[in-house]
C-alpha cells in the first residue's frame, strides 16, 4: 500500500506542505506512479510517523483534536497471538494501542502500513478499516 503526499500528511497531522518539504529533504523516500505522482510507501510511512512522533516535528506545535473520538492514523505495529492480538496506530503526535482478538485483525484485514481509525469509547479502543 502506497500513500499521495496529501494522504501522508493528513495521516501525520501536518500540511501537504510540510510532508512535501520532508520527502523533498529526504526525511521520508517516496517513488514515483505511473501518473507522476509522488508516492510514500506505507511500511515507510508508519516507520516514519514513530520516529516523528518521538522526536517531534521541529516545526510549531499545533493541536490535533479529533472529531467524536475517532483517530484517523495508519498501523505501525500488530502482535498476534493465539486468540488474541495487539494493534498499535500512530495518529498524527498519538499512538494509540487497541487489544482485540486476532480474528477481528484478520477479518479486518489489518497490516501495517494500512489506514485505519482508533475510536475511543471511555477505556477502550475500537480499531476500524477505512
Amino acid at each position: 500500500m502506497a500513500y499521495t503526499i496529501g494522504q501522508a500528511a493528513r495521516l501525520l497531522g501536518v500540511s501537504p506542505d510540510t510532508a512535501r518539504r520532508w520527502a523533498d529533504a529526504g526525511r521520508v523516500a517516496t517513488h514515483r506512479d505511473e501518473s507522476g505522482r509522488r508516492l510514500i510507501d506505507g511500511k515507510d510511512l508508519a516507520a516514519f510517523s514513530v520516529e516523528l512522533a518521538k522526536g517531534g516535528s521541529g516545526e510549531e506545535d499545533t493541536s490535533y483534536t479529533s472529531v467524536r473520538n475517532a483517530f484517523p492514523g495508519i498501523v505501525t505495529a500488530i502482535k498476534l497471538g493465539d486468540v488474541a492480538a495487539q494493534v498499535e496506530i500512530q495518529a498524527g503526535p498519538h499512538r494509540l494501542v487497541s487489544l482485540l482478538t486476532r480474528e477481528a485483525v484478520e477479518e479486518l484485514g489489518l497490516e501495517v502500513g494500512m489506514e485505519a481509525t482508533a475510536r475511543v469509547k471511555s477505556t477502550n479502543v475500537h480499531i476500524d478499516r477505512v
